[in-house]
């Protein structure tokens, strides 16, 4: 890749500068060093760590994932080592081996006070760029409902992890919200730099021959390429209603999925099934995005973002 595309490739995330804007979603890549023989993590623009709660999680039963021929079914139950191993271990060890590619940490808590603590145990040490809340798992202490789905308590998350850090705040929002827009509006009045757009769907496979969910935990969070135009519409929906800095997520697998999502009004992008099927895909996402620009004389991605023209 010559100086001229790479050029080419470069965003802006909310104040974080990228040299492209391919990241590995969260729990893709775990804390990084499990791919560092697989993939050349430094070559994308950023990978969003494994979720990281205030103590360890084992997480749900096995089995915990099941293909089907949209795409995947996971539910992984948010295992964790806890942040205090990711602040001894992880992180020191992300601050070493990656000198361009740029880190969120993915926080998720079960009350409204978790993310705020996970981010102040977090926020001095070195290795990362800034967080992106999961606000997709249940309020544990409120009945179970989804922080992102209580727009009270998805205010209070935000305003209190922003009170925590200067770092930027992205705030990843579930498919099923009656209005993204609204929730988007929410997070960014509290405090958050920006969205990530958007978290697995809920759903269930079964194992016909048992009689049985394919899954431990019986249901999971459905993506692949059947998340694609999912995750599209919420982008161009929250692009259009806030102007804000949006990672778009959800069934990306080509440079054309990717740019279909930076046309819609994301700034980047995020992989994630495809990234655990085949390490190596991302990379050649970002290839692809430059031969992209070549073949049609764009000098850079931010000329393209939100210019979609939508049908008189």
């Amino acid at each position: 890749m010559s100086d001229r595309d790479s050029a080419a490739l470069a965003v802006s995330l909310g104040g974080i500068a990228l040299q492209n804007p391919v990241w590995l979603a969260a729990g893709t890549a775990a804390y990084g060093d499990e791919l560092d023989e697989v993939a050349t993590l430094d070559a994308l623009g950023g990978i969003v760590t494994k979720a990281v709660s205030l103590d360890v999680r084992k997480g749900a039963p096995a089995p915990r994932v099941a293909e089907f021929p949209g795409g995947m079914i996971n539910a992984i139950g948010l295992a964790n080592p806890g942040v205090e191993e990711v602040r001894r271990t992880h992180l020191p060890w992300l601050a070493r081996s990656l000198s361009r590619a740029r880190v969120l940490v993915n926080v998720v808590g079960n009350a409204i006070e978790d993310f705020a603590r996970v981010i102040a145990r977090l926020d001095d040490a070195p290795g990362k760029d800034g967080y992106e809340l999961n606000v997709s798992c249940p309020n544990v202490k409120a009945g179970g409902m989804e922080f992102g789905a209580d727009p009270s308590a998805l205010a209070e998350v935000v305003r209190r992890a922003r009170a925590e850090t200067s770092a930027p705040i992205f705030v990843k929002l579930s498919p099923t919200l009656v209005d993204t827009a609204g929730a988007a509006r929410i997070v960014l009045e509290n405090g958050a730099t920006g969205l990530t757009l958007v978290n697995t769907f809920p759903g269930m496979v079964v194992d016909v021959a048992r009689r049985r969910p394919a899954l431990g935990f019986g249901t999971g969070g459905v993506s692949g390429p059947a998340l694609l135009p999912i995750g599209v519409l919420a982008t161009w929906k929250v692009w259009k209603a806030t102007r804000a800095p949006i990672i778009g997520v959800g069934g990306i697998t080509t440079a054309e999925d990717a740019l279909q999502y930076l046309i819609a009004g994301a700034q980047a992008v995020a992989m994630g099934t495809a990234g655990l099927r085949d390490p190596r895909q991302p990379a050649r996402v970002v290839r692809g995005l430059d031969e992209w620009c070549q073949r049609y004389g764009v000098r850079s991605l931010t000329e393209i973002t939100g210019s979609l023209e939508w049908p008189a």
